[in-house]
């Protein structure tokens, strides 16, 4: 006879607890992270989205792409022979519904927690995942504070503001040779974030921030505000709302015949932007991770989304895909659905092969490598344009290096 490892006698003595606790744990156990503590039933892992509003294509694009995970996992075997579930859940971009999200999905019996996009809407959520102990991992929700309060069961497979603000700044005072720059937000948890990280790290660089102010999102006509920055002569305006404002300020900037540089931040990679600015996005620039089309390890991603979908993965879908590999490899890992175990399973993953690159987590539970590049549309697509080489200092052409 085979001995037992300590991971098996960690389940056999799971299963008897369970077979001796009987209908009496039955109850309780979606509200306690899983419905099926024998090991039998799927693992459900909750994806918290923007699945309507605004940025429901962003949401939509999330979820598509955890269910091509899930897909593929259960195709291998599942996880501890279980398969895995995407539970869904709308959180619309906003604080109140994110709240309403997370404890839909707890209600829902999820072990853990694969998605986000606004930050707005995270942060609420963490502390209703946190007083089960249920683990988040976030895909594009990038404000610092979500990890740095986060206590030890927050993840991110994103970057962080502060990190790409800093990306931004070096790329707008060093490449483009920029002395007077204009910070654009629109008062959310993260394009705020993104801006006030950016600022800071122009001031740095010996930069004049020479306008920093927000504009009201949801508006058809951005032109007194376009006006009002042209009139601090930047050179380069660095917008970090979403990229429903954003293909609007490209267009209207065209319209009025502004010539400053126009950039953004990853929430306005989205290809809406493209259709909304049409021609006015020539050559608009943005900060952000690498896209899927620009990771050579997510081809077969790509192959497996188009076939789902019928379209090209957004700018988040293989933060999310990546998101729920990461999950599913931890609790195989833990050996278990108890969310304390999950958590300290992701703590110990090392150089997860993700097709965004190698995956580690820090104490905060932020990813280890940097992640941020510049983009520029060109003939009507977003592609990879200037990075930092591995010095922090020189910038080198993206698509090649």
């Amino acid at each position: 006879m085979t001995p037992l490892t300590p991971r098996d006698r960690r389940r056999r003595t799971r299963l008897l607890a369970a077979a001796g606790a009987g209908l009496l744990l039955a109850p309780l156990a979606a509200a306690c992270g899983s419905d099926d503590p024998a090991g039998s039933g799927p693992i459900k892992i909750g994806v918290p989205a923007p699945l309507s509003g605004d940025s429901a294509s962003a949401g939509q694009d999330i979820l598509a792409a955890a269910k091509v995970a899930a897909a593929e996992i259960n195709k291998a075997g599942g996880v501890d022979g279980r398969s895995v579930e995407i539970v869904e859940a709308d959180d619309q971009c906003s604080a109140q519904q994110g709240a309403q999200a997370a404890q839909k999905l707890l209600n829902s019996g999820v072990v853990a927690v694969a998605g986000g996009y606004c930050s707005g809407a995270a942060v609420p959520a963490i502390p209703i995942y946190g007083r089960r102990s249920v683990p988040f991992v976030m895909d594009a929700s990038t404000n610092p504070s979500l990890t740095d309060s986060g206590k030890g069961k927050v993840f991110r497979t994103c970057g962080r503001d502060d990190n790409q603000g800093t990306v931004a700044a070096k790329f707008m005072t060093g490449e483009l040779r920029a002395r007077r720059i204009a910070l654009l937000h629109d008062n959310t948890t993260y394009a705020k974030g993104l801006a006030d990280a950016a600022g800071e790290s122009v001031k740095q660089l010996g930069g004049q921030v020479v306008y920093a102010d927000a504009l009201q999102p949801g508006q058809s006509d951005y032109s007194p505000v376009l006006t009002k920055i042209a009139s601090t002569r930047p050179d380069v305006l660095y917008f970090t709302g979403y990229f429903a404002e954003a293909g609007l300020l490209m267009k209207q900037r065209e319209q009025l015949g502004l010539k400053f540089t126009l950039m953004g931040g990853d929430a306005t990679t989205d290809s809406t932007v493209l259709k909304t600015a049409g021609r006015a996005a020539a050559g608009y620039i943005a900060t952000t991770a690498p896209l899927a089309k620009d990771l050579p390890a997510a081809g077969r991603f790509v192959s497996a989304y188009k076939a789902a979908t019928g379209a090209d993965p957004g700018p988040f879908s293989v933060y999310e895909y990546d998101a729920v590999k990461v999950v599913a490899k931890a609790v195989d890992d833990a050996g278990s659905t108890e969310g304390a175990d999950i958590t300290a399973a992701l703590h110990k993953i090392k150089d997860f092969p993700g097709i965004t690159g190698p995956i580690t987590f820090d104490d905060k539970g932020d990813r280890t490598d940097p992640l941020y590049i510049t983009v520029r549309v060109e003939d009507g697509a977003f592609t990879a344009y200037k990075k930092l080489d591995k010095s922090g200092a020189t910038w080198v052409d993206a698509k090649t290096s």
